[in-house]
């Protein structure tokens, strides 16, 4: 069983300290598996490969911008999470699943469910050799007066996930309606040579992101063999009241306190 969240906006610090609560809850036991749906306000994440070089912008055209930047223990390079992002975050105990999943194949796992994803909405997208993530395929339908050349192979989605114990945190980062503009800050995952794209551009329309976000739920269950239920509230997943819904983000700040522990 695995419970999906979708929180709405939730800025990156809160997200990162909450992910560290749910894993040690689901090394526990406390919990089972979670798949947390939210949306980032404009942040630079930094893995544990990345190369500062990789960050182009620098930090007074950042700040001018509003654009945070974090340091965080998944693997990958350099990414960005911004405003009309899906990202998913898979509380997940691999050792749980029949037969047991190992590092590389939930992260195929999740290329499949963004890959099912895109398809549901026309899009064609696969894998591409030797690197992480999702592209679009060379040559898939155009929008209208669009030929094949005009197309090229783009990132849609990105991957980079931190296991412990055989417990996932971190995930993926599918653009629907993200304003690619903000990938110019960047060098997208250490790679250059392939353009960064969004569900958005693909169809030339903008797609509600809680649209998208239940397709993914729904193909995170095909790909991972596992019953999915929506959960509405802390209180349900935690097993106890805390008063905090999830579909309030603002709130799940109180479960911070008065915590002056720095992310960034």
């Amino acid at each position: 069983m695995i419970s999906v969240v979708q929180l709405g906006t939730v800025d990156y610090g809160t997200a990162l300290e909450l992910q560290h609560s749910l894993v040690e809850r689901r090394k526990r036991g406390e919990i089972g598996d979670v798949l947390m749906l939210l949306e980032h306000p404009r942040v630079i994440t930094l893995g544990r490969n990345a190369r500062a070089a990789n960050v182009i912008a620098a930090p007074e055209q950042l700040a001018a911008r509003g654009v945070e930047v974090f340091e965080c223990d998944r693997g990958g390079d350099v990414t960005y999470h911004g405003p009309g992002q899906l990202v998913g975050y898979p509380i997940f105990d691999l050792r749980g699943f029949v037969p047991p999943v190992g590092a590389v194949e939930f992260v195929r796992r999740l290329e499949e469910v963004l890959i099912r994803t895109c398809a549901d909405f026309g899009i064609a997208a696969e894998r591409v050799a030797g690197m992480t993530g999702v592209w679009t395929t060379p040559g898939s339908p155009q929008r209208p007066g669009e030929t094949e050349k005009e197309k090229p192979q783009g990132k849609i989605a990105a991957i980079g996930v931190h296991i412990s114990r055989g417990v996932t945190s971190h995930g993926f980062a599918l653009n629907v309606n993200t304003d690619l503009s903000d990938f110019e800050l960047i060098v997208p995952c250490g790679i250059s040579q392939k353009p960064v794209t969004s569900m958005a551009k693909e169809l030339g329309t903008t797609i509600p992101l809680s649209e998208v976000a239940d397709v993914v739920a729904r193909r995170c269950s095909e790909v991972f063999a596992s019953e999915v239920r929506p959960v509405n509230a802390l209180d349900a997943l935690l097993g106890h009241p805390v008063g905090v819904p999830m579909r309030a983000p603002e709130e799940i700040r109180k479960l911070r306190g008065e915590s002056e522990e720095t992310w960034a």
